[in-house]
């Protein structure tokens, strides 16, 4: 499979010189938004509160990052400056706040962003994250799929790498009821699975695939544990179903639960990590000290995260090695003729 030279370069950027993802997400929303509220006693985030913390763990965090990703209502205005120009950065595209239909939910972008945004302000990616259950109504399914291939097309349009998420979610019939961004407890495989494969179809455009455990993160058990080989069983379905390099996210799962998640996904072909609260939501409940939380982010957050780099290099796959590429990365329209193959690419 080729890939064009700006879909190239921004999974180059976003990945280490190994071609391994060790990337930080700090795009969360309602989860940082609504602690914020809570210490304040306000009924919303004061806006310069939110900034400080998205600034504070881009200060303290990029470093032990291959990329980040940020959002463009506060970790961009205010954390950009901290994030050094070796760095690759990920822009969010969805808005936090889904439509909860009885059919299921339905996902939307940022009001006033955009692909061409994000290409112009210097993004190396665009992030989607689309709420899915393929036993959802009929309708909602259709919604969702539309929403993902126009950002696809986008995203061939301006020649910038696609990053997707996926995350199940309870329908009203289900038990453990949230609209949090937490993984659903009550999750089912077969979801997880039916979700990727179909969303691998070539027409939504995806370059990355940013996925859940197939298991709830705390069921997943120790390496060589019982149930180990099921569960590995479960991770090797989840790299045949993505067909292309994809990452870990962490959905808010603790420390030693994601670390676990990415022994068995690195195992089944995973390229690395795109997380954040396992990171540092520790840290953050020290809000509104924000120097006792630069503490804790550098007494524990970074620590974690060197221990996750460390595992990435030793069994991480290298991104551009995935068999979808047949083993080498070939650049689309390459050659003596290229600056003409490429104005026609993706067109």
């Amino acid at each position: 499979m080729e890939i064009s030279a700006g879909k190239l370069w921004g999974l180059r950027r976003m990945a280490d010189e190994g071609g391994r993802f060790k990337m930080t997400a700090v795009d969360q929303r309602p989860p940082i938004k609504n602690l914020v509220a809570e210490r304040r006693g306000s009924e919303t985030a004061p806006y310069e509160d939110v900034c400080a913390v998205k600034a504070l763990l881009v200060k303290e965090l990029a470093a032990a990052s291959s990329a980040m990703l940020l959002d463009p209502h506060y970790a961009y205005p205010s954390g950009i400056q901290f994030l050094s120009p070796t760095k690759g950065l990920i822009l969010t595209l969805e808005d936090s706040l889904f439509e909860e239909t009885e059919g299921g939910r339905l996902s939307a972008p940022i009001d006033d962003w955009s692909v061409e945004k994000i290409k112009r302000a210097g993004g190396d990616a665009v992030k989607v994250l689309a709420w899915y259950r393929p036993d959802a109504d009929a309708s909602v399914c259709t919604a969702q799929q539309e929403f993902t291939r126009a950002i696809g097309e986008a995203c061939r349009r301006f020649d910038i790498p696609f990053v997707f998420e996926l995350l199940v979610y309870p329908l009203a019939a289900d038990t453990h009821q949230t609209q949090d961004y937490v993984e659903h407890q009550n999750k089912r495989p077969e979801l997880v699975l039916e979700s990727v494969r179909a969303f691998a179809a070539p027409e939504f455009g995806v370059d990355l695939f940013k996925l859940e455990s197939p298991i709830p993160a705390e069921a997943v058990p120790e390496i060589g544990a019982e149930g180990a080989a099921e569960a590995q069983a479960l991770f090797d379905a989840l790299g045949d179903a993505a067909g292309r390099p994809w990452v870990m996210l962490s959905a808010g799962a603790g420390k030693p639960a994601f670390k676990r998640i990415l022994q068995y996904a690195y195992r089944a072909g995973a390229s690395g990590y795109l997380a954040g609260r396992a990171i540092w939501w520790e840290a953050f409940q020290a809000f509104p000290d924000l120097d006792r939380m630069a503490e804790a982010l550098r007494a524990d957050g970074v620590p974690y995260m060197d221990s996750l780099n460390a595992l990435t290099d030793a069994e991480a796959r290298p991104w551009q090695t995935h068999p979808c590429y047949g083993g080498t990365v070939a650049l689309a329209g390459g050659g003596s003729d290229f600056r003409r193959a490429y104005t026609a690419f993706g067109a």
